[in-house]
């Protein structure tokens, strides 16, 4: 029988997350009683504990540092304001380093020696689902700002996202690329490591074959990896008028440069795990003509978002990114639930969250549907000179 050796420690890897998890949610049972002590005790006090689970380092450092900018950004101005029930609100944030297991240790501890009300992260979808089910058992709302597989609201009702989701995202871009870009020929390079890029590469598929369209070629990668001229030369050889790569910044500016250097001249289509300002340094002048699906863009000239991106800017010195709006969003969101709930315990924020309806946040107006998941419109950018252009929006 042929042994596969990168299949074993993949094997190994998800098991080793899985055991992680498992041990995280038993633990998270466990301090339930520890839990409901210290939310009387927050009661009391004159502060509500809110967590914040992100990569703060790790190889996706930009998506947590933003995220984690953008909420504290909307806390300060809460507070500013008043905060929520005539109480300031803390935020307690956790780096996971990018990685599953630590997104699970870090969720436990909020949870069992911090006595958090209420969760806000990850974005990277992977992370998301090994914080979620401990939220869940732990009965501790969660909203995720931008992870975008479906699974990860399937695995609760105390489970929420700001974003929109994977099966609508994959639907942009393949509309964009039928409709817009008049493409009859895709080829994909997905990371097969990833849910997100996984589950996003399908959902593109599906849409625009039923479109007509045709994907020539289906190659993959994995996280990490930095040589990817197989795949290219692969790709090159069918000809495709474009190359979906629904991967994160780190390996699309690789891919770019080295698509470039075997003369690939298709144009990347992607999505919002494009969205970096490392996204141009990475790719350089190769990721010029490339385009992605996004939660929104600077250029959008509503008094909102451009009071949004005053405000960042003068807090941090650079214009916001995605990431860092929809941290703002979720947390405006979240303080927006805790002031209309009948109090903080968690099944009354809960069901304030899930009343969400026509919010209009900076990134767009959001609704909570009946899965926990926002509905709300994308935006397609452009890569062009190393700016990022808008290009066009699609509502649900």
């Amino acid at each position: 029988m042929k042994f596969n050796i990168q299949s074993q420690v993949q094997k190994f890897s998800t098991n080793r997350v899985l055991v992680t998890i498992a041990l995280a949610t038993l633990v998270a049972v466990g301090g339930a009683c520890k839990k409901s002590q210290t939310s009387a005790m927050n009661a009391a006090s004159d502060v509500i504990r809110v967590g914040e689970v992100g990569s703060m380092t790790g190889q996706e450092a930009t998506f947590g540092i933003s995220t984690h900018q953008g909420i504290e950004l909307a806390f300060k101005q809460i507070n500013a304001a008043g905060g929520v029930k005539g109480k300031k609100l803390e935020l307690i944030s956790l780096d996971d380093q990018g990685k599953p297991e630590e997104a699970a240790t870090a969720t436990t501890k909020l949870i069992t020696q911090n006595g958090i009300t209420a969760l806000l992260g990850e974005v990277a979808s992977s992370r998301s689902l090994a914080m979620a089910p401990i939220a869940q058992n732990s009965k501790v709302p969660m909203i995720t700002p931008s992870s975008t597989n479906p699974k990860v609201t399937e695995q609760g009702d105390y489970i929420f996202r700001v974003c929109f989701i994977d099966p609508f995202q994959g639907t942009v871009m393949a509309k964009f690329a039928r409709e817009n870009l008049k493409f009859s020929k895709i080829a994909i390079l997905r990371d097969v490591k990833n849910d997100y890029s996984v589950g996003l590469a399908n959902y593109f598929s599906e849409t625009f074959k039923k479109m007509g369209g045709e994907i020539v070629v289906d190659q993959s990668y994995s996280a990490g990896d930095i040589d990817f001229k197989s795949q290219l030369t692969s790709i090159r050889a069918k000809k495709p008028e474009g190359i979906f790569v629904p991967g994160y910044y780190t390996e699309v500016g690789l891919i770019a440069r080295q698509a470039h250097d075997l003369g690939v001249t298709a144009p990347l289509l992607g999505g919002d795990g494009w969205d970096s300002p490392k996204l141009t340094e990475i790719g350089g002048t190769a990721i010029n003509g490339s385009y992605f699906s996004n939660h929104y863009t600077p250029e959008d000239k509503s008094p909102q978002v451009q009071s949004f991106i005053a405000k960042y800017k003068e807090a941090y010195g650079s214009i916001a990114d995605g990431e860092a709006a929809m941290g703002y969003d979720a947390a405006l969101i979240l303080a927006d639930a805790m002031n209309r709930a009948k109090s903080l315990e968690g099944a009354d924020l809960r069901d304030a969250i899930a009343a969400t309806k026509n919010y209009q946040a900076v990134t767009g107006k959001i609704t909570i549907d009946q899965n926990r998941n926002a509905v709300k419109s994308a935006v397609v950018i452009k890569v062009d000179g190393g700016q990022l252009k808008y290009q066009t929006t699609i509502n649900p």
